[in-house]
């Protein structure tokens, strides 16, 4: 017979990482201060970006929506891609993540949008945009898009650079939040 008791990870962040969870917070937090709100379209992380950030206090306040965008056939659907703009397609990039961040931000009415595009693993292809490690991210807002690149030096742990992406992801939403990263 099941148990009515709730899990043993039920309250104390459950599937959130503590690195995770910190910056999510953190986030939250001088979105909240600041009257100011963001939207989410992420690919590899698979919602674990919105997920730490509606695992916050005060979430409906800051937080406007998020995609998860995968596949090319959902950034068609819901990012504004067509057919066309899919034609030699050569994986993650800056530009690419950018134009995801500015759709998604226009889209959802928010203050900033962040995104990010990878190879999570365990394969990948030859080019530094594949490998498994590599994440391009972008935070678009009304003066511009911040975008970074980053390489995990986790090799091919799937999960170790979903979590990884997200973090990076929240970090550069941080930077910019804060004025460290300029938009441009």
């Amino acid at each position: 017979m099941a148990s009515s008791s709730s899990s043993s990870s039920a309250g104390n962040g459950g599937f959130l990482t503590l690195e995770l969870r910190a910056i999510a917070s953190e986030v939250a937090g001088l979105l909240r201060e600041r009257g100011e709100t963001v939207a989410v379209a992420e690919t590899v992380p698979g919602g674990l970006i919105s997920a730490a950030l509606l695992a916050t206090h005060g979430a409906s306040k800051i937080y406007k929506g998020g995609l998860t965008l995968y596949t090319l056939e959902s950034r068609i659907a819901f990012a504004g891609w067509t057919h066309e703009s899919t034609v030699g397609y050569t994986g993650p990039t800056p530009a690419i993540v950018a134009g995801l961040a500015a759709h998604t931000r226009a889209t959802l009415g928010a203050t900033y949008a962040v995104s990010e595009s990878g190879t999570a693993g365990p394969t990948g292809g030859e080019t530094r945009n594949r490998t498994p490690g590599y994440v391009a991210l972008a935070v678009g807002g009304e003066a511009g898009t911040a975008t970074r690149e980053v390489e995990t030096g986790l090799g091919g742990d799937r999960e170790g650079n979903m979590v990884a992406f997200a973090v990076e992801g929240l970090k550069l939403l941080r930077d910019v939040v804060r004025g460290e990263a300029k938009l441009g």
